[in-house]
Formats: structure tokens, C-alpha cells, sequence
């Protein structure tokens, strides 16, 4: 019975890190996408407006 509280546990320490896990990669995700984003934007000033 002893056994339970280790798997309740490591069931708790899957789930943290689960979420510890979700939050890095939105956050992650975000800088990508803001990367991309400004890659663009200086790919259309200097091929088309300058």
C-alpha cells in the first residue's frame, strides 16, 4: 500500500511538468511566430519600398 503515495506522486510531478512544459512552449511559439513576422516585414521594405 506504501506504493500508492509514490505514484500519486510521480502522477502529480508528470502533470507539473506537463504544464510547466504548455506554458514554455506558447510562450516559445509566440517568439517564432514574432521572429517570422519581423524577418517579413524587412524582407518587403528592403525588396519592394527602398
Amino acid at each position: 500500500m506504501e506504493n500508492i503515495g509514490y505514484y500519486l506522486f510521480l502522477l502529480a510531478a508528470i502533470i507539473v511538468a506537463f504544464l510547466i512544459i504548455k506554458k514554455v512552449t506558447t510562450c516559445m511559439v509566440k517568439s517564432v511566430v514574432l521572429i517570422v513576422l519581423v524577418i517579413v516585414l524587412a524582407a518587403v521594405y528592403f525588396l519592394y519600398i527602398r
